[in-house]
């Protein structure tokens, strides 16, 4: 199966979205945050992620000259140079939580599932975005508490600090974030060319998301229940009222809820790993995904526009490298003061998308895209492993 537009134009926006969500400003939303910021938060992210799965299940397709075990040895290559390159970015003072390593650690995950059919991943990713969040708030009243690391090559020297981080306390903990990999394994299942195929993902995605903040709203409107949540939450010196921890919702958990009540289970907040922060960040992923096949539909013999103008959704991995570099640049001392402008989030967000459409022009790959693929192709390909 070819590139499908509609798949690089959802990785697109989930991109477009991350750099938002990095470099926004502002508090004319509700609860004192900025309403731009409160849209893409955390969903830009979770997007990011189900696209992976999707890719993944895309790329894994049964052939008549591949074998199961290439595709397991390709795509364990590939999750290892990811996770690498996180590391090396992670060296950069950009101030972001870096993805990358954590996003090669979960690619490991889908190896043992990568012939299972849609049906069964989609019964996997469901029970996985119940009972993973259940397990996380259990176990980590026995773990140390979230360090917010950006994983470096240094951190190898404490390998079971990292891989706690990587997998239950972290950013993007593996644990909770099985779920958005599963979830677009699923969806990468599918036949995507079918229009019936893309309509249900809008619907049924937009229900998703639709109940589970439904279900937040319910689970968290009693005094009760609100006191109970500000009394147990433990960041950044805590809160005195359900105003400031609403405040602290809206802005994100970074990747774990506090651990000192089930109540936690049911709050909606970006990057929290809560039951209702995975259901509704799945539904939007879903509607952004149907929604992005649709409108290719719709272009007809304009997709070759549509590809050009969401060039940059070919070339993700190189393009958010380049993003955190430049970041960090923009941080540092020697530029911060004479180019300010360089952390402008218009800069960033026009500056990827011109470099997309360039390199959709040229018809080539993103030297990163290209890196990866090549090797990861070379070890699957690998006769002196074969059998």
């Amino acid at each position: 199966m070819g590139r499908i537009v509609g798949i690089d134009l959802a990785r697109c926006l989930a991109l477009l979205g991350m750099i938002t969500a990095h470099l926004v400003q502002g508090s004319d939303g509700p609860g004192g945050v900025g309403t731009v910021f409160q849209v893409v938060a955390g969903r830009s992210a979770a997007l990011f992620a189900v696209l992976a799965g999707v890719s993944i299940a895309l790329t894994t397709r049964a052939r008549p000259d591949r074998t199961t075990a290439d595709s397991r040895r390709g795509l364990a290559a590939r999750a290892i140079l990811i996770a690498l390159m996180g590391l090396f970015l992670g060296v950069l003072d950009s101030g972001l939580a870096v993805i990358l390593t954590f996003y090669g650690a979960l690619f490991l995950l889908a190896i043992p599932v990568i012939t299972w059919s849609a049906r069964r991943l989609t019964i996997l990713a469901l029970c996985w975005g119940l009972l993973s969040p259940v397990v996380s708030l259990a176990v980590r009243p026995h773990l140390p508490g979230p360090g917010f690391v950006v994983p470096q090559p240094g951190d190898l020297t404490d390998p079971v600090m990292l891989l706690t981080e990587l997998t239950i306390t972290g950013y993007y903990p593996v644990l909770t974030w099985g779920t958005y990999l599963f979830a677009g394994m699923a969806i990468g299942r599918l036949d995507l060319r079918s229009a019936t195929v893309r309509r249900w993902l809008v619907v049924l995605g937009a229900w998703l998301a639709v109940l589970a903040l439904a279900m937040a709203r319910l689970m968290t409107s009693s005094d009760a229940a609100r006191e109970e949540l500000v009394s147990t939450y433990d960041r950044f010196g805590g809160v005195e009222s359900w105003a400031e921890l609403d405040h602290s919702l809206r802005i994100g958990l970074y990747g774990t809820t506090p651990t000192g009540s089930w109540s936690w289970l049911w709050v909606w907040s970006p990057h929290s790993g809560s039951i209702v922060d995975l259901a509704h960040t799945v539904g939007t992923s879903m509607v952004v995904i149907g929604l992005s096949l649709i409108a290719v539909q719709v272009a007809g013999r304009g997709e070759r526009w549509v590809r050009v103008a969401a060039g940059a959704g070919a070339m993700t991995l190189t393009l958010y490298a380049v993003h955190v570099a430049v970041v960090a640049a923009g941080r540092s001392d020697a530029l911060s003061a004479e180019a300010p402008w360089v952390l402008d989030v218009r800069l960033h967000l026009i500056g990827v998308l011109v470099v997309g459409a360039a390199f959709a022009l040229a018809r080539t790959r993103g030297p990163l895209e290209r890196l990866v693929s090549e090797v990861s192709g070379a070890v699957r390909d690998s006769p002196g492993v074969r059998r």
